[in-house]
């Protein structure tokens, strides 16, 4: 850490922790209840478990890309922070308003959580992943307009890099798409397109910059690889993603009532939007194997080496098996969509996340990198997390062929709950890969408990430094 401004990425790396613990919790209550529907009915319906869990996820990656720009952009810039205590005070906003709105939907109908909270004003509410309420949504573009002058006004006196740019940028970007979640029109083909433009525009778009720059910066420190090199892959595959991904839109567009020519532009492009994570993959092997030095956190290198693998296997090649227009015809609305989801949300958003988490931490606490013993314990759980979540993935996309076969094709499709019945064996396989999950969560956690530092030769120590 080279900068005392950076200090401020600590408390948004230990609270995005705590948030994305949350969420693997209300994910197995959730992932429970389709084993056993009664659980917990009526404190804690489906409906509400869900809900928290998937806001649960967006709040701890927004936290995790807010303390990733406030320790990246300072280091960049190679100046400190325009205001660490606006960053300290955009922190506890955050934090509380997003505590409140969880407790809001545990403890309230949403009928009358939305009565409360003036969606009458403005409805804003109803709508999968933009359930907030108003004055949360509000505080929502507050607490990203107090970060983007932030970073801005570092970026503006400070040195300008390229990975700077297109860090502060793509959070710039992240924060105008999330206007749309304010226009929800009773026409329900207008509220699907500004619906999609928030979703779709975050994480098959925008997000995927913010994924570039995060994994540039780690690899850039760690591998002591020209940045010339780091930052032409970045150009091109930035490229690539808003090619693909703006247009690949309209792979939502299907059966909404858009105009027919999306289901050709849809297919073509998203079938497209693979390509990108191909190239991070490229990337990051090319750059692991021009390294010029062995980083002492090999950690972090490994969540930095695996977040393109497990980007591409979610977002590329479960994406691509469901993106075509006459394959969605059969797989919309079915447990295709949730294996995608999580293997696309896992790896290419929560892993780059721990990879900076995994990297910034130790510097954070007055150390070059953690133990060995603490290395392994990490390293540990990074294993156990990804193969738990490749087999929540494998157990979902095998009810979603269940749902398929028996509902979707045949001449006497089964009723629903019918289906359900027969797929029941892989919602308990799932389960069971979800107490896995957590367990590997729980190592990585355990990890940053470990006192000690690694032991570095003077030569390293003198290269790290320099």
């Amino acid at each position: 850490m080279k900068f005392s401004s950076q200090r401020v990425a600590l408390p948004y790396f230990v609270a995005a922790l705590i948030l994305f613990t949350g969420q693997i919790v209300f994910g197995l209550i959730a992932g429970y209840q389709y084993i056993n529907g009664t659980f917990l009915f009526p404190e804690l319906p489906f409906s509400v478990s869900r809900m928290v869990h998937t806001n649960l996820l967006i709040v701890w990656l927004l936290m995790a890309f807010m303390g990733a720009a406030y320790y990246i952009v300072p280091e960049e810039a190679q100046t400190e922070l325009y205001s660490p205590k606006l960053a300290l005070l955009t922190f506890w906003i955050f934090f509380l308003a997003g505590a409140l709105t969880i407790v809001g939907y545990i403890a309230l109908p949403y009928d009358k959580l939305a009565a409360w909270t003036g969606n009458a004003l403005l409805p804003t509410m109803g709508r999968g992943y933009l359930e907030q309420p108003l004055p949360t949504k509000i505080g929502i573009v507050l607490v990203a307009l107090s970060l983007l002058f932030n970073i801005s006004m570092t970026l503006w006196k400070g040195r300008k890099t390229s990975l700077n740019m297109i860090l502060v940028g793509s959070l710039w970007g992240l924060a105008l798409l999330f206007l749309p979640s304010f226009y929800f029109p009773v026409d329900t083909v207008k509220a699907s397109y500004s619906w999609w433009w928030v979703i779709h525009g975050w994480v098959e778009g925008d997000w995927e910059l913010i994924l570039s720059a995060l994994l540039g910066f780690i690899l850039i420190r760690t591998t002591g690889i020209d940045r010339e090199i780091v930052e032409k892959w970045m150009y091109v595959i930035v490229a690539m993603t808003l090619v693909t991904g703006i247009i690949g839109i309209g792979h939502h567009y299907y059966f909404i009532g858009a105009p027919e020519y999306w289901i050709w532009l849809g297919s073509i492009f998203s079938a497209l939007e693979p390509i990108p994570f191909i190239m991070l993959i490229v990337f990051a092997l090319r750059i692991l194997l021009q390294r010029r030095r062995e980083h002492p956190n090999r950690a972090a290198m490994l969540w930095a080496i695996g977040t393109p693998l497990m980007a591409f296997l979610g977002a590329g090649l479960w994406g691509f098996m469901i993106t075509l227009a006459p394959v969605q015809r059969l797989a919309h609305g079915t447990n295709f969509t949730a294996a995608h989801g999580h293997l696309a949300f896992f790896g290419a958003y929560a892993m780059v996340s721990l990879s900076i988490i995994s990297y910034a931490m130790p510097l954070l606490r007055g150390r070059q990198a953690n133990s060995e013993s603490a290395q392994r314990w990490e390293m540990s759980g990074f294993w156990i997390m990804v193969l738990s979540m490749v087999g929540i993935a494998l157990t979902l996309t095998g009810a979603g062929l269940v749902t398929v076969f028996l509902q979707r094709t045949g001449a006497n499709p089964m009723a629903f709950m019918d289906v359900q019945d027969q797929a029941r064996i892989f919602f308990i396989l799932r389960e069971f890969c979800g107490f896995c999950f957590l367990g590997g969560l729980l190592a990585y956690l355990y990890s940053f408990s470990i006192a000690g530092e690694y032991t570095f030769d003077r030569e390293t120590r003198n290269a790290l430094n320099h």
